[in-house]
C-alpha cells in the first residue's frame, strides 16, 4: 500500500510573518526564494507578506528578499566595567525612573527576589515603606539599604563569599541557599542585553541570576537603554526566559522586534 506524501504545514498569514521576522532576527536578511522554501508557499505569497511588513516598518525589501531596517546595529562588547560608584552615577536618572517603575509593580506581590546591581539599590530605596514584602537578595547594599528602615521588608540575604567592589554574595553556598525557594517575581540586572538573550560580566555572579530566573513566576530584567546591543563575557539567558523588559527608552528595532518573538513585554518607565 503507497504512504501518501506528508503534507506541508500551513500557517495562517499573521504566524507566517511572525516566522519571517524571526528569520530575519536569526541572520538579518533572508531571500524570498529561501523563505518561501521553509514555509512551503509561494514566492508570490512571501512577497506579498514582505510588503505588508515593509509598511508596518519592520523591514526592508532589498533585490530577492528581505533585511532588517536595522542590520547595522550589531552587538558589541562591553568594555572592562565600571567600578559600582562609576556606575550608581552613570545614567542616574533613567535607572531611578526604572526602579521606581519596578517598585511599583513588586509592591503587588509578596516574595519578591532582588538581584544585585545599581538599579535594583534604587529600587530598592523604593520598597523601604512596603513593610509586607519578604525581599531575597544577593546584595549586601540592597539588604543594608532596606535594613536601616524600621518599617521596611523582612531581607533574607545569602550567605556566601563577599564580591568587594559589587559587594554581591557569590559561591556554592549562597546558590544552595536559594536553589529550594520559589519567588512571586524576581528583578534582574544586565550588563547587556541583544537578540541572542541576556549577558553579564562575571562568571559568579551570574549563576545566581539563573537561579533567580528558574526559581520565579514571573521573571522582570531591569535594563537601561545604554546596554542595548551589548554583550559581555556570560550569556546568563534567552529573551524567552524573561516575561518583561523595563527600560528607559524603546528598543532598537531588531531587539524590539527579538522581544516580540519572545513574548516579552516592554515596559518604558515614566
Amino acid at each position: 500500500m503507497a504512504v501518501k506524501p506528508e503534507t506541508p504545514a500551513r500557517y495562517l498569514p499573521q504566524e507566517r510573518k511572525r516566522l519571517i521576522l524571526n528569520m530575519l532576527v536569526q541572520h538579518g536578511r533572508a531571500a524570498v526564494s529561501d523563505i518561501s522554501s521553509e514555509l512551503a508557499v509561494s514566492e508570490m505569497t512571501i512577497r506579498r507578506d514582505l510588503a505588508e511588513l515593509e509598511a508596518e516598518g519592520k523591514l526592508s525589501r532589498v533585490h530577492g528578499g528581505a533585511v532588517l531596517i536595522e542590520t547595522v546595529n550589531q552587538p558589541i562588547m562591553e568594555p572592562v566595567p565600571a567600578h559600582f560608584d562609576a556606575r550608581l552615577s552613570f545614567n542616574r536618572e533613567n535607572k531611578m525612573r526604572i526602579a521606581r517603575q519596578a517598585a511599583e509593580m513588586a509592591s503587588r506581590y509578596q516574595t519578591v527576589a532582588l538581584d544585585i546591581g545599581t538599579t535594583t539599590l534604587f529600587m530598592a530605596e523604593e520598597l523601604v515603606k512596603h513593610n509586607r514584602l519578604k525581599i531575597f537578595t544577593n546584595s549586601v547594599r540592597v539588604a543594608h539599604t532596606l535594613g536601616r528602615h524600621p518599617q521596611a521588608p523582612e531581607v533574607y540575604l545569602a550567605g556566601g563569599i563577599m564580591r568587594d567592589d559589587e559587594m554581591a554574595i557569590v559561591g556554592p553556598s549562597a546558590i544552595e541557599q536559594f536553589q529550594p525557594f520559589w519567588f512571586d517575581i524576581a528583578f534582574i540586572s544586565a550588563s547587556g542585553i541583544t537578540t541572542q538573550g541576556i549577558y553579564d560580566g562575571a562568571l559568579d555572579e551570574s549563576e545566581m541570576k539563573r537561579v533567580l530566573i528558574r526559581r520565579s513566576g514571573y521573571k522582570v530584567l531591569l535594563c537601561d537603554s545604554s546596554k542595548f546591543q551589548n554583550m559581555s563575557l556570560v550569556h546568563v539567558a534567552q529573551l524567552q526566559d524573561i516575561d518583561m523588559l523595563i527600560t528607559d527608552h524603546e528598543p532598537p528595532l531588531v531587539l524590539a522586534t527579538a522581544l516580540t518573538l519572545a513574548n516579552v513585554e516592554v515596559v518604558i518607565a515614566s
